[in-house]
């Protein structure tokens, strides 16, 4: 079942998924989703705290479930982790669910954006700015994938990126 007035922002940690999202929904009058958060509202815990009991796999797995069921909603904006596209079916979870939006940031970019950050549990690493470039490389192209439309978000202010989202969705998906 399709819910087209659902839209998935994708895209690496610090693409700015959370700050565009929140300022979409308001100004699309959704409801906004980080799935970070709702992870953590479901579980009881934070992300570095499911990171060091279950491992990536099982934070992939608890990711995976609410993207699952988020895509079943309508009338939202999501906010997805930037690994969310690593799990085949929350790749597909997503392209049925709704619009997806990648939000292309590039790699020194993001490390601009990230470094000095301890919530991130993948780049609590001796290199961080070669973890960034290594993990923007493995997931791009799964981005491109799933996406309906991409964003080159690296430049420009966060409501210049909402205002031309907010345009592409009423032009695309309201019509």
């Amino acid at each position: 079942m399709e819910h087209s007035d659902n839209i998935f922002l994708v895209g690496m940690m610090g693409a700015g998924k959370t700050t565009v999202g929140r300022q979409l929904a308001r100004r699309l009058h959704k409801r906004f989703v980080d799935c970070d958060h709702e992870i953590e509202a479901r579980t009881g815990v934070s992300i570095p705290t499911i990171f060091e009991i279950e491992g990536e796999a099982g934070f992939r797995r608890r990711e995976a479930a609410t993207i699952e069921a988020l895509a079943q909603e309508s009338g939202l904006v999501l906010a997805t982790g930037g690994g969310a596209v690593l799990d085949p079916a929350s790749r597909a979870h997503l392209k049925s669910g709704g619009w997806v939006v990648y939000l292309d940031v590039p790699p020194d970019v993001l490390w601009a954006r990230t470094r000095g950050d301890r919530n991130r549990p993948l780049l609590q690493v001796a290199d961080p700015r070669a973890r960034v470039r290594e993990l923007h490389g493995l997931r791009d192209p799964l981005y491109r994938e799933v996406a309906d439309y991409i964003a080159e978000s690296g430049q420009g202010s966060p409501l210049s990126i909402v205002r031309k989202l907010e345009r592409e969705y009423l032009n695309r998906c309201a019509a």
